[in-house]
């Protein structure tokens, strides 16, 4: 009897470890005929699923999509190393930072030959020179959204109209330190890069004056808001005033005469990828002129693609209010990484705003 149950568990033995073979060598056939895989991290509503069903298909890679709401919860994320992600599009103070915390795999550019469709403007900045950990995606600027059909004719040529006493509880704040502060340092006339102390103390309080116009701080509703007229004027970045404007042409947006913020997102190689060839194909794929156009066109943010912009309506790309020309760039300022304690203290700062808000 014993030899018989010894025979059984045998066959048993031999029978899960034949399943556990097949299963192997069909997961490695696939994977080796399929292309793999790659796993992107991406800012929400920030990309076309069109573009990756597009890439998956012309390429054989699929593509896992996993989205992230803020540059710090992302560098969180791919620091802990839980997940091999291949591509990740964070903005250039956090490039800064990831290069600081080694981070990054340095890009193969010969390897991104689409790259000469993008605009020499847009290459070699001070975040990363010559393009060596990444590759631009789109860029904007913060600004101010405003329905006209629910004022008395304002306009905001200047953020020192927010504070109009006439615009009580009429104005969304995007829940964001450095956009927050950074308008009150520019409506003082300093730079939305200050590590001054005091120039940093005098801009909150600048902000708890506000308070009175105030209706909300908020993230991402702040578009579903502004398209339903449930308020009338939001500071907040102009991809999101173009997704309001698109549904609700009564809505116009403006770049203070003071200055405020441009920004880039940028496509990286986080050094946790399991795929740098998918990696690299799938950042060389969405440099392609058309692929871009497309892209641009869903998403509403500004296009570095040249070639790209040759393919969109001239009536988008010659819009100054999401294309400013190069003399209006000049007084912006990219955000600068200005390194864990100062970023504490704007994070306490807005705290404290917000706190201020409430009583």
């Amino acid at each position: 009897m014993k030899e018989i149950i010894r025979a059984s568990i045998a066959i048993l033995i031999v029978v899960a470890l034949l399943f556990y073979a097949v299963s192997f060598l069909e997961k490695s056939s696939a994977t080796s005929s399929d292309g793999g895989s790659i796993t992107v991290f991406n800012w929400g509503e920030y990309i076309d699923p069109e573009v990756i069903a597009q890439f998956e298909e012309e390429t054989n890679i699929k593509v896992v999509y996993e989205t992230f709401d803020s540059n710090e919860a992302m560098m969180t994320k791919i620091e802990q190393g839980g997940t091999s992600y291949d591509v990740a599009m964070p903005s250039e103070y956090a490039i800064e930072k990831m290069k600081e915390n080694d981070l990054l795999r340095p890009v193969d550019l010969e390897k991104i030959p689409n790259l000469t469709n993008i605009d020499p403007y847009f290459l070699d900045l001070p975040f990363d020179p010559g393009n060596e950990y990444s590759i631009p995606y789109f860029w904007g600027t913060v600004g101010i959204a405003y329905n006209p059909s629910l004022l008395d004719g304002q306009t905001f040529e200047s953020w020192n109209d927010l504070w109009d006493p006439s615009l009580k509880e009429e104005v969304i704040i995007v829940d964001g330190a450095r956009e927050a502060i950074g308008m009150g340092l520019n409506s003082l006339g300093y730079s939305l890069n200050s590590t001054n102390l005091s120039e940093l103390r005098e801009a909150t309080d600048k902000l708890k004056t506000l308070g009175p116009n105030i209706k909300a701080v908020i993230g991402d509703e702040i578009v579903e808001m502004m398209r339903r007229e449930e308020a009338a004027i939001a500071l907040t970045w102009s991809g999101q005033a173009a997704d309001m404007m698109f549904v609700n042409e009564n809505i116009d947006f403006s770049i203070p005469e003071e200055g405020s913020n441009l920004w880039f997102d940028n496509m990286v190689i986080p050094k946790t990828t399991d795929n740098p060839e998918g990696a690299h194909e799938f950042i060389n794929f969405m440099l392609d002129a058309e692929v871009a156009a497309q892209n641009t066109n869903y998403v509403g943010y500004s296009t570095p693609n040249k070639a790209a912009t040759e393919l969109m309506d001239a009536e988008i790309v010659e819009d100054e209010r999401f294309y400013p020309p190069e003399e209006l760039r000049e007084r912006l300022e990219v955000y600068k990484n200005l390194g864990p304690e100062m970023l504490g203290v704007y994070n306490e700062l807005f705290l404290e705003f917000k706190m201020d808000m409430k009583k």
